[in-house]
């Protein structure tokens, strides 16, 4: 029972809730029999404010050209970048929000979506406008995140783009929120060798920690960079890829509670070994799931990414919808409000037309024709014809 201010009133068997419901009206009352009720999944890590279009790439990549080879000849962020920079912000609104719709349609009712193709004050602040104008007009959730040093911008070295970040964008974040046109809640950099190292993204990230913003960037994604025990020691809340973790950093994001968001997507689409799952989940890490949805991972699908975390990183799948919804909901600092059917929630939910939950996850790639209904907040944001 979702009530009229969408939190959820009440969960449990149905001659239960019909006795203690029984004075009440309801809006609506869908028939749920031989279906499966499931909280509505969160995807903790895309990348979906852009333009241009890299399909080219994947044909690059099938013939064994590797991220940084690609990166480096002028293809990967940078491409984006250069396209993204030309946009205008309607256009990039309204491919972010054919985006959205299409993740709701896959059942995620709270998407974290970041900026980081602008690498520049304006462009940047351009993705976080649009951003925040998708917050306030479309029911889907979301929570956004400053990515400026996704990469480090031409012309500049590392310690430069550091400088700047620090100085002007933070700077000018903080003010932006302060006159309630902006709210930002994350921060994130790209902590990788040939990108920013560890000391700049230690600089980065505290200063975003300083002016209020959650940790929640990627680490130890193509080499080992220690990122896992920096985010532990700043109390970051996530920290994504992690492809390359050490023992050591695994160990200190369990003593530390910082989630682990683990993108399956990306490690099957660039061929690199997959992050280690079972060691995260035996050691007592909180392991989350994202699409990375982004040019290079081209997957708007949690379902989808739910099957890959299954075959690929040989989770269970309890733990992958786990990850999918209230790991997920908390590695975006959002577990008291979402990612579980409990009085008080938020009411997003997914019906599926399937007497097992686990259909969700067993049909790889089987979602348009399964999920029935995905409702946000107790409303019906999306029915399902052909179910």
């Amino acid at each position: 029972v979702v009530c009229r201010d969408g939190c959820i009133k009440a969960v449990g068997q149905a001659d239960v809730i019909r006795n203690q419901f029984s004075e009440a009206t309801f809006e609506r009352i869908i028939d749920c029999s031989g279906k499966c009720v499931l909280p509505g999944l969160v995807d903790a890590h895309t990348h979906p404010v852009w333009a241009g279009d890299r399909v080219h790439e994947f044909a690059m990549k099938l013939a064994g050209a590797s991220y940084m080879e690609i990166h480096q000849a002028g293809g990967g962020i940078h491409f984006t970048v250069e396209h993204t920079r030309k946009a205008t912000e309607e256009e990039l609104f309204n491919t972010f929000k054919h985006r959205l719709e299409r993740m709701l349609r896959a059942g995620s009712t709270l998407v974290e979506c970041k900026s980081g193709y602008g690498l520049n004050l304006e462009t940047e602040l351009k993705m976080l406008r649009v951003i925040e104008r998708a917050k306030r007009s479309m029911d889907i959730g979301i929570s956004s995140t400053y990515c400026g040093a996704h990469s480090v911008p031409k012309g500049k070295t590392a310690t430069e783009a550091t400088d700047d970040i620090i100085n002007n964008h933070l700077p000018k974040l903080k003010e932006l929120k302060r006159s309630g046109e902006i709210h930002v809640d994350n921060i994130d950099v790209f902590c990788e060798k040939g990108v920013f190292d560890l000391e700049s993204t230690r600089r980065i990230l505290q200063a975003g920690k300083d002016i209020g913003l959650q940790i929640n960037f990627h680490g130890d994604e193509l080499h080992p960079m220690k990122s896992a025990e920096l985010g532990a020691e700043l109390g970051a809340l996530a920290i994504s890829h992690l492809e390359e973790v050490s023992d050591e950093g695994i160990t200190a994001m369990a003593r530390a509670e910082s989630a682990a968001v683990l993108l399956p997507t990306t490690a099957y689409m660039l061929r690199l070994k997959q992050p280690q799952a079972r060691k995260m989940l035996e050691e007592g890490v909180i392991v989350a799931l994202g699409s990375d949805f982004n040019p290079n991972a081209y997957c708007f699908s949690m379902p989808m990414v739910m099957h890959l975390a299954c075959v690929n990183m040989k989770m269970s799948m309890n733990e992958a919808l786990a990850a999918a919804t209230i790991n997920a909901a908390y590695a975006l600092g959002k577990s008291d409000t979402h990612g579980s059917l409990e009085v008080g929630k938020q009411g997003d939910l997914v019906i599926i037309n399937a007497s097992r939950w686990e259909h969700l996850i067993y049909q790889f790639g089987g979602h348009e024709a399964l999920i029935n209904y995905v409702i946000i907040k107790g409303k019906v944001i999306y029915q399902n014809e052909r179910c």
